[in-house]
């Protein structure tokens, strides 16, 4: 099984950063996906960003241009950058790893992102 873990999240004003990190571990012998989703009060949950084992990356486009994903160098390591935060951006993030094609998703936990003044 693969164990999937994000941090980084927490209270931050409009207009601010954040970094949210990712790292999944266990029995990782390939990588094809690492990416972010996040679920608001009340909401479904939806696809933040996504980077595949090509390098392509995929973003809602409610974030582009604000927020970036990358690999990090570190084994099966993500982050999400995140500027120019807005309330609407208020949600729990959730890390996605998909280690192949034909695998199963395996989720993290969830870190909360609040962004309020």
């Amino acid at each position: 099984q693969v164990h999937v873990v994000e941090s980084g999240g927490g209270l931050v004003q409009p207009g601010g950063s954040l970094r949210l990190s990712c790292a999944a571990s266990g029995s990782i012998f390939t990588m094809y996906l690492m990416g972010w989703y996040r679920q608001a009060p009340g909401k479904q949950r939806e696809l933040v960003a996504t980077i595949v084992d090509t390098g392509n990356t995929n973003y809602a486009d409610s974030v582009k241009s604000r927020f970036t994903i990358s690999r990090g160098t570190v084994k099966n390591t993500v982050y999400l950058q995140m500027n120019s935060l807005k309330p609407e951006d208020t949600a729990v993030y959730y890390c996605k790893v998909r280690v192949s094609l034909t695998s199963s998703n395996y989720w993290g936990q969830g870190t909360q992102v609040t962004v309020s003044s």
